[in-house]
């Protein structure tokens, strides 16, 4: 059963009763700052959201990336892709720049310049297309308040929407590539953080649950969890049947986190996440079997100093999926499987500003998916911040 995302949260409340969870949804959302203090159940010292410290972390961190992150140009770290300059913009107009700021305007321009005749916005050498062009639009969509990139966006979504697997109509629904969108132009091995991406693009570009693209979307993702059901019958889905995510069931199946003797792909954080926020956005009801099991995954792997099933891989790409996925469940606090209660911003945020460095940047001396580069790695942590924003921060 799907319904639109409204109604997933008027009913979100059973989640309650079905997976553990203790969610607490008053009538208007209590903002960060002004959110009750958490305890567990052995009455440890309550976490409290600290507005001050969030806002000095995050002004740091908006000081580092414009004065000692981008390039004459405009550009953030562009030896590795177009796509970082558009995740440091995304950030800093998240974190409350103006897209008329003159170093915001200058990265904008630069990104631009990036629009190709077929919408995608890309290097023309690149191989990474779809992860290119959505990372773009929902950059732009940032800045887009006054419609100004609304003809880009619209072009950039159509583009993304092509080279989706089965948006041609050449694949059927029974093959595990349809709904999924890989790195590149032509049909590359899709893979969740692809198709979360693009999922994640067409939300910012406007697209509702019921858009054809977002629900073929749902299809691979589905495919992606380690749930045995109708919607998965992968050769995967029962091997470990946890309910959380792993990268792709193509190509003989790829997790990073590991196989099991008998073949299962190992669940991991951040694609837990990335899964757990596609369904939301595909409009499943917490009743819907993939949603509790991908909660009761979360309840159990509640952790802010690693992602779980990768140690510290990936950690800034998972606290950003993490960050996402809960603020979609609109909720200060939970529970784990261990009766703690989190209040999981200021949580979040305590940890942040505990790894920032003094420069203000962030960066991951596990260095895989490019988490070395400190461009990248700040901008995941302002974004992550940007979801535990208190009322009346800038």
């Amino acid at each position: 059963m799907r319904i639109s995302r409204k109604h997933f949260l008027a009913s979100v409340g059973c989640i309650v009763l079905v997976s553990g969870f203790s969610f607490s949804y008053p009538a208007a959302v209590l903002a960060a700052d002004s959110a009750p203090a958490t305890t567990d159940q052995k009455g440890a010292a309550p976490v409290q959201f600290d507005p001050q410290l969030y806002q000095t972390t995050v002004d740091r961190g908006v000081d580092y990336l414009l004065k000692k992150g981008e390039a004459d140009d405009g550009s953030y770290s562009a030896q590795i892709s177009p796509a970082v300059t558009a995740i440091c913009v995304d950030a800093l107009l998240r974190s409350g720049r103006s897209p008329d700021d003159p170093a915001i305007a200058k990265s904008l321009k630069y990104l631009e310049g990036f629009v190709q005749p077929d919408g995608g916005i890309y290097r023309p050498d690149s191989a990474i297309q779809n992860y290119e062009t959505s990372i773009s639009i929902m950059c732009f969509a940032e800045a887009n308040k006054d419609g100004r990139y609304k003809d880009l966006i619209k072009a950039a979504e159509n583009y993304v929407k092509s080279i989706q697997w089965g948006a041609d109509g050449k694949t059927d629904d029974s093959a595990l590539q349809y709904g999924g969108a890989g790195y590149g132009r032509t049909k590359t091995r899709p893979d969740l953080s692809n198709t979360s991406f693009l999922l994640d693009a067409l939300q910012a570009a406007g697209a509702e649950a019921n858009d054809e693209a977002v629900q073929r979307a749902l299809v691979f993702v589905s495919r992606c969890q380690n749930l045995e059901n109708k919607y998965n019958t992968t050769p995967f889905a029962g091997k470990i049947n946890d309910g959380g995510f792993y990268y792709t069931p193509c190509d003989d199946g790829q997790s990073p986190a590991g196989k099991t003797e008998d073949g299962g792909l190992r669940s991991y954080g951040s694609m837990t996440y990335a899964g757990l926020k596609s369904m939301i956005f595909a409009g499943l009801t917490p009743e819907d079997e993939r949603v509790k099991a991908a909660l009761d995954w979360v309840k159990k792997h509640y952790d802010l100093s690693r992602n779980p099933g990768m140690d510290q891989k990936g950690l800034y790409y998972y606290y950003h999926t993490m960050a996402k996925a809960l603020s979609e469940l609109k909720s200060d606090t939970f529970t784990d499987d261990k009766g703690v209660a989190h209040a999981w911003k200021a949580e979040l945020l305590q940890e942040l500003a505990k790894r920032q460095q003094d420069t203000g940047a962030w960066v991951n001396s596990a260095n895989r998916f490019d988490e070395g580069d400190r461009n990248l790695v700040t901008s995941y942590a302002l974004l992550s911040l940007s979801y535990c924003k208190p009322a009346g921060a800038k």
